[in-house]
């Protein structure tokens, strides 16, 4: 609109796929990944599979309990599985979403041989960190097969994003602000000087995955213990 491109409606212009019914896969339920497969579900009627090392039990029940409430009121189901498998989720899903740790074992996930077991119109996102993806291989696989989309806010060489990436039209890129929100950047400031403040007090470390009590209470009402440190367990920290 901006650029005066735009020259009357057509019945294919920006067409896509309906989401409704559907199948999303997220790699890495914790926290987030959890809140985007609710997300995803509640708003699309999605069906959900997902990896993880570790089963996801809370969200699997919320899953099961919202599909009998839709049952209840005689609209379809929809259905929640753990794939034993990362391949078995890109098979499956039409929107698969990453949410995992970058780690040796989750560097270069999404690779050349998994892109090519994903459904030829499915959508990749990735809002979990840049290296998860071989970039160079998605941007090949772009540029191959012009039905598949990819979602980025995260990229391997971050700033710079790899040759050719910014030319594709099936690729959507924006610049790390999936968590651009006053309150979410606030919170994270907020939990950063708690660690700090936990530690120098000598506090242990918090071992509830709801960091909420840290963010909507006064100084004085905060847990006597540091909200997120991940690795206290390697750094000889109690834990609460």
């Amino acid at each position: 609109m901006r650029t005066g491109q735009y020259k009357g409606w057509l019945p294919t212009l920006f067409i896509g796929q309906l989401l409704q019914h559907k199948t999303v896969g997220i790699i890495g339920a914790g926290r987030i990944g959890a809140a985007y497969a609710r997300m995803m579900v509640e708003g699309h009627k999605m069906d959900l599979v997902y990896f993880d090392p570790y089963p996801n039990k809370k969200l699997e029940e919320y899953i099961r309990k919202y599909s009998e409430l839709l049952r209840h009121v005689g609209e379809p189901p929809v259905a929640v599985r753990r794939c034993k498998t990362v391949e078995e989720v890109l098979q499956e899903a039409d929107v698969v979403s990453l949410h995992c740790n970058l780690d040796a074992t989750t560097k270069h996930l999404i690779n050349k041989e998994r892109l090519q077991l994903m459904k030829p119109d499915a959508v990749l996102i990735n809002a979990a960190r840049g290296s998860c993806i071989d970039e160079a291989a998605l941007v090949q696989h772009l540029q191959a097969n012009p039905n598949f989309r990819a979602g980025l806010d995260v990229f391997e060489d971050e700033p710079a994003m790899k040759p050719g990436l910014a030319d594709q039209p099936n690729a959507v890129i924006v610049p790390h602000i999936a968590s651009a929100s006053t309150w979410t950047r606030s919170g994270m400031a907020t939990l950063a000087a708690a660690n700090v403040a936990a530690r120098v007090q000598g506090f242990p470390a918090y071992n509830k995955p709801d960091i909420i009590p840290f963010l909507d209470q006064p100084i004085s009402s905060l847990p006597q213990a540091a909200p997120s440190i991940v690795n206290a367990q390697d750094i000889g920290m109690n834990v609460l």
